[in-house]
């Protein structure tokens, strides 16, 4: 760890396309970035060396499944989130809104907090702002996020308004809350808060959010409650209408995004940071990205296949393996074919981003994103 506290440094535009830095206590984040999901403190089916190795410089963890099961009580005892599962660079935790609406099987939503049951046990939880920025501080998190309450959509303009109202009031205690966490101790110094801009699909509201957000100054914005089964079209159209409204001199993240296409097209409206279950979730079911498109590693057509993976990639585990053992692998139901292509994933999504960083660099950022956003939804044939 360094003394270096938290900042983001804008080094170029192209368009509404950015490259950054966000320098945090435990090393340099390059943006545009993609965060590998360490949901319960493990990137599923994958060694976090591996992920390391890969490109990634900051991971996410989440805050509901690590306060129900190991505790994050027990993680502080234990020495925190990064020495528990060995990871020395910065760790983002999710305030675990989304997961106590999409997964508790009894909630109730109040002005306090919400009251939800375990889909671990059914015991009952209360979740405020205050006890998340307890949780997220007592894992060591760097950057924290808000409690929101995140809706299902499509959404009636009302519905959506409560709750984008309802998730300003929690961000404000959230922000009073880590003040109060950095008071009591020294180690939350140099913790850093992001806000959620919620609003559904509703310009005006996302609007509104976004500026109510910013009034608080915050150390970053998240656009939360999309990719829920709204669209690319939709999704896209959020970003356009609330980006303007975010800072430029802030990071910008949307949350649980998502296919490669979808990193392109957020990249060229002005979003910083991603994160998604995909790589790892597709890898475990046999489905690998390349630069050719989707390999689908179960498919006859690769059971003498001796070829690699995908030969543009530098990736041990995409070199070192042909098509026809990952098919064997994932027929048979062997645990190292989901290692495998998991990893495979992970080192591609790292390898687009640093390919997206280096193209706007260089000012053709325009350029690959015409010639790559259809690209990766084609499943290749050959």
């Amino acid at each position: 760890m360094t003394s270096e506290p938290f900042s983001f440094q804008l080094m170029k535009v192209e368009g509404a396309a950015r490259i950054g830095t966000i320098s945090t206590s435990r090393g340099v984040i390059n943006t545009p970035t993609f965060m590998p999901v360490g949901t319960a403190g493990t990137v599923k089916a994958v060694y976090l060396d591996q992920v390391k190795a890969a490109g990634a410089e900051i991971i996410l963890s989440n805050t509901y499944h690590l306060m129900l099961r190991p505790g994050a009580e027990r993680v502080a005892r234990l020495g925190g989130l990064h020495q528990f599962m060995n990871w020395s660079g910065p760790i983002l935790t999710d305030s675990g809104g989304f997961q106590v609406m999409s997964l508790s099987k009894l909630r109730k939503i109040t002005e306090k907090g919400v009251i939800f049951q375990s889909h671990i046990d059914g015991s009952r939880h209360l979740m405020t702002p205050e006890r998340s920025i307890e949780i997220q501080c007592l894992l060591g998190a760097d950057i924290q996020m808000q409690l929101d309450e995140c809706i299902a959509l499509p959404a009636s303009f009302t519905a959506s308004e409560r709750a984008m109202e309802l998730s300003l009031r929690w961000a404000e205690r959230s922000r009073v809350a880590l003040e109060q966490q950095q008071n009591k101790s020294s180690a939350n110094i140099g913790k850093m808060l992001f806000g959620i801009v919620q609003g559904g699909l509703e310009p005006t509201l996302r609007q509104r959010s976004a500026e109510a957000l910013v009034a608080m100054n915050l150390s970053g914005y998240a656009l939360g409650g999309l990719a829920v089964g709204e669209g690319q079209e939709a999704m896209l159209e959020v970003l356009e209408v609330t980006v303007p409204f975010l800072p430029i001199n802030k990071p910008r993240y949307l949350m649980g995004v998502g296919t490669p296409g979808d990193l392109i097209e957020a990249v060229a409206r002005g979003i910083d940071m991603f994160d998604c279950v995909m790589p790892t979730r597709s890898g475990r079911h046999g489905q690998a990205f390349t630069w050719a498109g989707k390999i689908n590693l179960r498919n006859a057509r690769y059971a003498e296949d001796s070829r690699p993976l995908d030969p543009c990639s530098t990736c041990s585990a995409i070199q070192n393996y042909s098509r026809a053992y990952l098919h064997h692998l994932h027929k048979s139901g062997e645990h190292l074919g989901a290692m495998l292509t998991s990893w495979s994933n992970i080192c591609f999504y790292q390898e687009l981003m640093a390919e997206i960083r280096l193209a706007i660099a260089e000012g053709r950022f325009a350029h690959f994103a015409k010639e790559n956003k259809y690209r990766f939804s084609k499943v290749v044939n050959d």
